[in-house]
């Protein structure tokens, strides 16, 4: 058993690698062929800087890719390896032995449940890491970025407001910061304060924000003074965990999927998150578990049709199990679509993200249960 176990991984193996560099690949022609003419704008720096510019783009890229593709490519392995064994008359073999064939299906598996980590890491470390590079536009790759941002909150509600910040210099010109408290009894922020400079830099040694010129105003409460504001006072530093590379990557929409479940948590965690974006987080947290769950039951769902005893049988059965695969794929991507949407006044992103494993996991285990060996 132990040396039929390592013929179907080694077949497994290579058809995931196939797979693999096939479909990235393929994604890469296809946005490449639609999008050249944004990396030809630097074409003046030569086409070898073109050239390095198009592979600084694409490698972050792919990682994104891979994340939404690990699924797909797996199935596409496990039917590499059994119409290969279809085709040469190999489970009738392994029947003639005496062996059942779900025992087939067992090193399949388990390599499934092994590259599913690759997609866990994938997720949690290393597209986190490519953030800021996967929010460059093409154009952008290789420049030095300057962009302008409004009311981002920091993790004590403070709203950040920049008119321009330059990444190759770290400076960030006329911030806008509103102070804000919230007030428990009525469920509401309050405006305490604002602050705006000419520039300022980020201190990592401090954790917060150095002005230059910088002005403080404090609003007091209503019944305190006839007018809102105090007497302007100056500032030069403003504590806030709130970092450069933070707001490079929270000012892009959908920034959410490329954040760890750590920072997804410190997000829903802070109090000043809008309440707008809570459902969001929530999917993202959740998906984050169901994803590679998905991606097994994609397989266990794909995997009792591909296996025939009849080599004339393996065309439809593999289209009968990317039909299957498809129709999978398309539920999680219809429950992730309405799991921030409100329904009878309700939004319940939970539900509707675990929904396709209640639905399609008694599938997977009846199409295991239900095949003839």
């Amino acid at each position: 058993m132990a040396q039929l176990d390592r013929y179907i991984a080694k077949n497994f193996l290579v058809g995931y690698f196939i797979a693999f560099f096939v479909l990235i690949g393929l994604c890469i022609m296809l946005d490449l062929f639609v999008n050249i003419d944004e990396f030809m704008e630097q074409s003046n720096q030569g086409m070898g800087k073109v050239l390095i510019h198009i592979a600084a783009y694409y490698g972050p890229q792919a990682a994104l890719w891979f994340r939404h593709l690990a699924g797909i490519i797996t199935v596409i392995a496990a039917v590499f390896s059994l119409a290969r064994m279809t085709k040469n008359n190999e489970l009738i073999a392994v029947m003639a032995s005496g062996i059942s064939l779900k025992r087939i299906l067992a090193p399949i598996l388990t390599l499934a449940v092994l590259l599913t980590g690759l997609q866990v890491i994938d997720e949690e470390v290393v597209i986190p890491r490519l953030a800021s590079e996967l929010t460059r536009g093409r154009d952008e790759v290789g420049m030095p970025r300057r962009y302008s941002f409004w009311f981002i909150s920091d993790p004590k509600g403070n709203l950040f407001c920049g008119q321009e910040y330059d990444e190759s210099t770290g400076m960030l010109l006329n911030p806008f910061i509103i102070l804000r408290q919230q007030e428990p009894a009525a469920q509401r922020w309050s405006v305490i304060g604002q602050i705006d400079a000419e520039w300022a830099v980020y201190d990592a040694a401090r954790q917060g924000w150095a002005f230059e010129k910088g002005r403080r105003m404090n609003v007091l409460p209503e019944d305190a003074v006839p007018t809102a504001l105090t007497s302007v006072e100056p500032v030069d530093f403003f504590p806030s965990s709130l970092q450069p590379q933070e707001i490079a990557l929270r000012r892009q929409e959908g920034y959410k999927s490329l954040l760890s479940l750590p920072q997804i948590e410190t997000l829903l965690k802070n109090p000043g998150t809008r309440k707008t974006d809570m459902a969001e987080l929530i999917l993202q947290k959740h998906s984050r578990i169901v994803d590679p769950i998905m991606n097994l039951i994609m397989l266990m769902v794909a995997l009792p049709v591909l296996i025939r005893r009849d080599p004339r049988e393996i065309k439809s059965a593999i289209l009968i199990s990317f039909v299957t695969t498809t129709g999978c794929f398309i539920a999680v991507f219809l429950c992730k679509l309405f799991a921030t949407e409100s329904i009878g006044g309700r939004v319940l992103p939970e539900l509707w993200v675990w929904a396709p494993v209640f639905l399609f996991l008694p599938i997977a285990l009846l199409q295991i249960d239900s095949m003839k060996t």
